[in-house]
């Protein structure tokens, strides 16, 4: 069962203003450190990281992507796949939402209308946290006066409990796919905390039901028209950063925890290739997907899916791999309940679970198949 989670009305302090690369790279790892000290009793205690996720929102970090044309600094997406990395191997959970959030603001960038998308660039830079979430089936959106009325909930996502706004797809009838800008503060919407997940404990999975919702039709868009559009290919880059940041936590932890690093050189320079050769991805993908952004034609915007699904898909692997090699070669020590070090593991497998693997192979070698034959 879950419990019913209303919008917290905290006066958070307006956000501080980040002003350059160098600033947000700081800050995220003075965050990191911070975050690094309660993190485990978080995880099994289950605490949910609200007071941490208002620091990360006044720092400023959860608006270096908004456009300079509305005022953001827009940070390259391998620096910001780095930083998304820093703030996961500190709280792979913390690092999961802002893999939501950033997502999602790319969502806002590419397909809103003008005022609506500098309303809500401007809330960014106040402060405020997005999540995407997808109403299912059996949802209702009919039209209501200037706007339409919604009825259902929506798939359970990570982020949505620590949401300020839920940006959730819908359809219109007959078949017209569209994304619905939604304020947590509306009293017809209502959060259940719902997660029961093994891992990434405190990502603030969630559902969101909507109770004949007022939704106006300025708050709505229509979905990208683009197969591969840059917020899903940023998505999976992001979510290769939680899983480089997992990997880089495990492997702390196993350098700590294996007392002959003389035994086992040849187990540790495998996994320090595999982090090395992960983050190597993540730049490359970053590069294809900051092209594609300005340059946003088909063959460039496959070209970084393409990138950002391999980053996902070997980041995934380096991350269990390592949780797993915690364990392996540090031997029985390493299973006290108290150091608590299979959240590494846990974590890994939990954030796996949500990436499309095979789709993401069929898809990978449909576009090599098609660059071979032109």
């Amino acid at each position: 069962m879950g419990t019913v989670s209303q919008f917290h009305h905290r006066l958070r302090p307006p956000a501080q203003r980040i002003e350059s690369e160098e600033a947000a790279i700081s800050t995220a790892r003075d965050l990191a450190a911070a975050f690094r000290r309660e993190a485990s009793e978080r995880d099994i205690n289950r605490i949910l990281p609200f007071a941490e996720l208002d620091a990360l929102s006044i720092s400023g970090l959860t608006a270096i992507t908004v456009p300079p044309d509305h005022e953001g600094l827009d940070v390259p997406n391998a620096l910001l796949a780095e930083i998304v990395a820093i703030v996961a191997e500190a709280d792979a959970s913390i690092g999961e939402t802002l893999e939501n959030h950033f997502s999602t603001l790319e969502t806002l960038r590419v397909q809103t209308a003008e005022d609506l998308k500098a309303s809500l660039f401007a809330r960014v830079l106040l402060g405020d946290r997005f999540a995407a979430a997808t109403f299912v089936d059996g949802s209702e959106l009919v039209g209501e006066g200037l706007g339409y009325r919604l009825s259902g909930r929506t798939r359970q996502a990570a982020g949505i409990l620590y949401a300020d706004w839920i940006v959730a797809a819908h359809t219109l009838a007959p078949n017209r796919p569209v994304t619905l800008y939604l304020t947590r503060s509306d009293d017809d919407l209502q959060v259940i905390d719902d997660w029961d997940g093994f891992g990434q404990r405190t990502n603030g999975s969630a559902t969101a039901i909507a109770g004949a919702l007022h939704v106006n039709a300025d708050a709505i868009a229509p979905a990208p028209s683009f197969r591969y559009s840059t917020g899903v290919s940023l998505g999976l880059l992001l979510k290769a950063g939680v899983s480089l940041g997992i990997a880089r936590a495990a492997w702390a932890d196993l350098m700590t925890a294996v007392g002959d690093h003389a035994a086992v050189l040849a187990h540790i320079g495998k996994h320090a290739v595999s982090i090395e050769a992960t983050a190597a991805a993540l730049e490359r993908a970053g590069r294809k997907l900051d092209f594609a952004q300005v340059n946003p034609v088909e063959t460039a915007m496959a070209d970084a899916h393409f990138s950002a699904s391999a980053a996902a898909i070997i980041a995934g692997e380096a991350a269990l791999s390592i949780a797993n090699a915690l364990f392996e070669l540090a031997g029985q020590a390493s299973a006290a309940i108290g150091l608590n070090l299979d959240r590494h593991w846990r974590n890994a497998r939990i954030h796996a679970l949500s990436l499309p693997l095979d789709r993401l192979l069929r898809s990978a070698g449909e576009h090599v198949s098609q660059k071979i034959e032109t």
